[in-house]
């Protein structure tokens, strides 16, 4: 047995980047960041913060195009993938590591002060 499972929960960082892909099926591409806050040894408090990169297809990748925008509180909730591909520049192999998303949850308020939609969720992952 094995288990590929990541939550996370944190603001975007910019509006999701939202793209076509040959089969028409849309692809969301946006950055999360998930702050941590701790006292250090010394009793001096500390931030660090994370960057993910996070991938939605399908109905999820509406959504985000619908509802995501840079600031916005979101539960992702997804497996953890790994790929490589060709430096534009010719200067070899890159790796990324990305979070494609199954469900989100969006947290907090909408700009207008509403309260937000219900949470979506997707099993149409083209891989």
């Amino acid at each position: 047995m094995s288990v590929n499972k990541v939550i996370v929960i944190g603001n975007l960082g910019a509006n999701p980047d939202i793209r076509a892909l040959p089969s028409g099926e849309n692809v969301a591409n946006f950055s999360l960041a998930t702050t941590e806050r701790f006292t250090d040894r010394n009793g001096a408090k500390q931030e660090r913060t994370d960057w993910h990169r996070i991938v939605a297809f399908g109905r999820l990748a509406d959504t985000c195009e619908r509802f995501l925008s840079k600031g916005r509180q979101v539960y992702i909730e997804g497996r953890l993938t790994s790929r490589q591909y060709e430096a534009k520049d010719g200067s070899g192999r890159r790796y990324r590591t990305e979070i494609v998303a199954r469900q989100l949850r969006l947290l907090g308020n909408r700009p207008n002060g509403t309260a937000a939609p219900k949470a979506e969720a997707s099993d149409d992952i083209p891989f």
